[in-house]
């Protein structure tokens, strides 16, 4: 019976050591994936330092400019970088230092608020690139790494995991963005502008915003919608989006129209005002009028109509469907570009 105990710890010993092996090869394997992924996109992440005059009441107090400091991403060899629109839209003076030790000025190519996106521009040739991949293919659960410097700390690292798809964030416009990434990989201020990447080193979003007090909800432009925007930016120093001319708000249908109609939600938006000369004047939208249907697209909400109008080409007819005295009319529309957009 002795014999046998002793053969038996030995079987426990030697399978607790292969455990602890098998773990440990789990270990250096998620190890080596974080560090292959920061070895190829690390040398194209830049920390964005920014100064602005202080206000009349830090003036008086001896104190001339305000300093900040944000992250960013190349994405051209030629030096275009991507980062927030809040990081550098009240800057009066921008510049990169990339991990090398080098800084170099910057100017903005374009700047568009209505997705917290920005290009800036270095004036210099030959700079290491990120590659760019494509956010359409993640899954939640996927292993995500993000780089950025936070809270002034440079080439910072954090990984986690992506909690969530398809999220909606509010920007400080008031404008939704669409398919945006929720992960638990932990950003400060100071990240914003820095890249989320896969374990490829794919660029796959902008990391973008946290949630003050929580901890590991974070989230990230979609690299898909960014690679739009920055193409705008680059192209025409703008991104140019639809307009009608009409404000709006949220209204109950009535549930006979609901079933005589068919429609697919319960709700429209009911027109509160058309602005003259606009696109919705032009075509005979009038206050009162419920918006129920843009081209395809249900509208529910302003947040619907704004989503539609942001992907619709300016100038291209857009058939509205509204409900007017019970009755179900159809318009044609030829949307302007949205006004005031700096």
């Amino acid at each position: 019976m002795k014999i046998k105990r002793i053969r038996s710890e030995s079987g426990v010993l030697k399978q607790s050591a292969e455990v602890r092996s098998h773990e440990a090869e789990i270990l250096d394997a998620y190890s080596q994936a974080v560090i292959s992924a920061v070895e190829r996109v690390g040398p194209a992440v830049v920390s964005v330092g920014l100064a602005m005059s202080a206000p009349e009441q830090l003036k008086r107090c001896g104190v001339s400019e305000i300093r900040g400091v944000g992250s960013g991403v190349i994405i051209t060899p030629d030096g275009y970088v991507l980062t927030n629109s809040h990081v550098v839209q009240s800057a009066e003076r921008i510049e990169v230092r990339l991990q090398d030790g080098r800084n170099f000025p910057v100017r903005i190519v374009g700047n568009d608020p209505h997705s917290d996106l920005a290009v800036l521009s270095i004036l210099e040739s030959g700079l290491p690139t990120a590659e760019l991949g494509d956010s359409s293919q993640l899954r939640v659960g996927q292993l995500v790494v993000a780089i950025g410097n936070p809270l002034g700390f440079q080439t910072t690292v954090t990984a986690g995991v992506i909690s969530a798809l398809g999220r909606t964030l509010r920007t400080q416009t008031g404008r939704l963005i669409e398919n945006v990434i929720q992960t638990d990989a932990a950003l400060n201020p100071g990240n914003s502008g820095g890249p989320l990447v896969d374990s490829r080193g794919r660029v796959i979003g902008i990391n973008t915003a946290i949630i003050a007090g929580s901890q590991g909800i974070c989230f990230s432009m979609p690299i898909n919608t960014a690679k739009w925007i920055a193409s705008q930016l680059i192209r025409e120093g703008r991104v140019r989006r639809s307009y009608l001319g009409v404000s709006g708000q949220t209204t109950g249908l009535d549930r006979r129209l609901i079933v005589r109609y068919r429609l697919k939600s319960s709700t429209g938006v009911m027109v509160t005002e058309v602005q003259p000369d606009s696109a919705a004047a032009s075509a005979g939208i009038k206050p009162g009028d419920i918006i129920i249907l843009v081209g395809n697209n249900a509208i529910a909400s302003i947040d619907d109509l704004q989503l539609v109008l942001s992907r619709h080409p300016v100038g291209v007819p857009l058939a509205i469907d509204i409900l007017r005295y019970r009755e179900r009319v159809t318009f044609e529309a030829f949307p302007a570009e949205l006004p005031d957009q700096e």
